[in-house]
């Protein structure tokens, strides 16, 4: 069985109209970190928000726009190597990096 490890936390705050290359901004961070080797990132949407612009994120306004939050849990030492890559790749984001303890839980083909 695994046991717990130290690794990192990255959450990429971006809004749905976010855009990279005339594609969604999230879209081209799951690609790089794909490209980059990462283990894996999930694209969350979020209900309501608001960033440094302090405009109201919610996408039931007329042309909303939904704030969404790519999440990728990695080694110190991963997370270290693409957030360059991360950084340069969305014009505008917020990323938050947190210690936590990491556990993969791997089953067997029965």
């Amino acid at each position: 069985m695994s046991e717990l490890r130290p690794g990192k936390l990255v959450r990429v705050h971006l809004g749905e109209h976010d855009r990279v290359g005339g594609r969604h901004a999230f879209e081209a961070l799951i690609d790089k970190c794909r490209e980059l080797g990462v283990s894996g990132a999930s694209v969350f949407q979020g209900l309501e928000g608001f960033g440094g612009s302090s405009e109201i994120l919610r996408p039931r306004m007329w042309n909303g726009d939904q704030p969404i939050v790519v999440t990728i849990v990695e080694s110190a030492d991963v997370v270290e190597r693409i957030l360059p890559e991360l950084r340069s790749l969305v014009p505008e984001a917020m990323i938050a990096i947190s210690d936590v303890r990491m556990l993969r839980i791997q089953r067997s083909p029965a």
